[in-house]
Parts: C-alpha cells; sequence; structure tokens
C-alpha cells in the first residue's frame, strides 16, 4: 500500500511506541480527539501517546487509505491490551502541508 510519507511515519512511530517520532507528524496546532477527549497542540498530543502506548501498547497494520476532498481514511487493524483486540479503526486525518492537523478515531 502506498501511503504519504506523514502517514507512514506515523505507523511506524505507533508501531515502536515511540511518542516522540509520532508527535513529529502533527503540525504546532495540531488536535487529536480519542475517547471522548480532545488534546490541542504537541505538547498534549505527546502526553497523551505517551500514556496510550503505556496502557494499551497498541501496533496498527494498514489495511485501506483514501483521499477524499477535506479528509483521507486510514483503516488499520489494531491490536494491543484493551477490550475487543484486535478491531479495525479509521483514522480521520486532516492533512496540510505534509503534516497532520487534525486527527479523530472511529469504529
Amino acid at each position: 500500500m502506498n501511503l504519504p510519507k506523514v502517514i507512514a511515519d506515523l505507523v511506524a512511530a505507533q508501531n515502536n511506541f515511540d511518542s516522540a517520532d509520532y508527535v513529529k507528524c502533527f503540525s504546532d496546532n495540531a488536535m487529536v480527539q480519542d475517547e471522548g477527549k480532545t488534546y490541542n497542540g504537541k505538547k498534549e498530543i505527546e502526553a497523551w501517546i505517551a500514556d496510550s502506548n503505556k496502557r494499551y501498547r497498541a501496533t496498527i497494520k494498514p489495511l485501506s487509505y483514501e483521499e477524499h476532498e477535506k479528509e483521507s481514511i486510514l483503516k488499520t487493524e489494531t491490536s494491543g491490551n484493551f477490550p475487543g483486540s484486535p478491531i479495525v479503526l479509521n483514522y480521520h486525518l486532516v492533512i496540510t502541508g505534509g503534516l497532520i492537523q487534525s486527527l479523530n478515531f472511529t469504529v
């Protein structure tokens, strides 16, 4: 599967549980929505992903990638230390200038 560099970097960082590399994929004013909470800016996003990696140890396997006019959708098989693992998650991404502006997850 041919993924944009920022998405390939995000997948690699997640699978290596590397919070510092993960947050490099985001713009300075990016936003992430996960589990009913919103994280704004690189500092909050890095703290969120570090905590998530510690709690869930989730790895992702890309299943498909679609680019649309306003957002892109990465469908993944996500496995980790959480009930129901593995699950299929949809990453709804807005990418501008090669960096992620927003990320939201749906099942």
